[in-house]
């Protein structure tokens, strides 16, 4: 992939983003979102809304669909947390649970938006640990924060920036967590590097992701649906599992959780960087 395509395709993704932060900031459905490349079941929807449903009038991304986005979040999990914080998950899974956090951990979200997989975590871990979220989304930033004092959370900081240039020293955190962000990363190599640098030794990746079985190949994957609906660009398991190893990570797994499209699966992803 070229440069202009890889600067292209970034663009998409932060437009699309950014379409879904105003979506839930103004409380309005954008309609450009729902088109047939991204559609309401796509993780990168600004809306849960079940096909063929509406959402609820107050709210964009009623949490009617199980597959993707709020709706993956029971009330008790988001309870006490702004609404504005869980109306603008678009993820595919529940990244804080697959990572099993500590008191006392320091916790990093790539891809932060709104900041419900940071201010969740910043719950688990407590006052003794910490939470940063990075995020490239001017639109989300702002989102982020406000729900951030919404809900009281000191030990949380959200930062601008690519999840493939990271603004945290090597060694800061304990765990990375990362939910439907993965797979839209133009320059996954980066991305899974940068995971291993920011990480302690010992630490360890709990991310929820998009994965293509094996036998699909990159334009089989793109006939499925787009790079900003989270399909394209996917990489397939044993593309994972070998980037991830690249990397230096060790003890790797990818397990499939449901699928949103043929051949193409919601995954759990986990990996530990070696303690020497």
């Amino acid at each position: 992939m070229s440069e202009n395509e890889n600067t292209e395709l970034r663009e998409q993704v932060r437009a699309r983003y950014a379409q879904a932060a105003t979506a839930v900031t103004t409380g309005t459905c954008n309609a450009d979102l729902l088109t047939e490349e991204t559609p309401v079941s796509s993780c990168c929807s600004s809306t849960t809304a079940a096909e063929g449903t509406e959402p609820d009038s107050g709210s964009c991304c009623a949490p009617t669909e199980r597959s993707f986005g709020a709706g993956l979040y029971d009330e008790a999990t988001a309870a006490g947390l702004p609404l504005e914080a869980v109306e603008a998950s678009l993820g595919c899974g529940n990244p804080t649970a697959v990572a099993e956090l500590h008191k006392g951990e320091r916790v990093l979200d790539l891809g932060s938006g709104g900041g419900l997989d940071v201010l969740l975590p910043a719950r688990r871990v407590g006052k003794s640990g910490f939470a940063y979220g990075v995020d490239m989304t001017d639109e989300m930033l702002p989102l982020a924060e406000k729900n951030k004092n919404e809900a009281g959370a000191e030990n949380v900081e959200f930062l601008k920036g690519t999840i493939e240039d990271i603004s945290l020293s090597g060694g800061s955190v304990d765990v990375v967590i990362s939910n439907c962000v993965i797979n839209l990363s133009t320059d996954k190599p980066a991305d899974l590097a940068e995971m291993f640098r920011v990480l302690a030794p010992g630490g360890r990746i709990g991310a929820s992701d998009v994965v293509a079985e094996d036998p699909l190949t990159p334009e089989e994957r793109a006939e499925r649906g787009s790079y900003v609906g989270c399909i394209a660009g996917a990489l397939s398991k044993t593309e994972y599992l070998d980037g991830l190893a690249k990397a230096g990570f060790t003890g790797a797994s990818v397990e499939f959780t449901h699928e949103p499209a043929d051949g193409m699966h919601a995954a759990i992803i986990r990996a530990t960087k070696p303690t020497n």
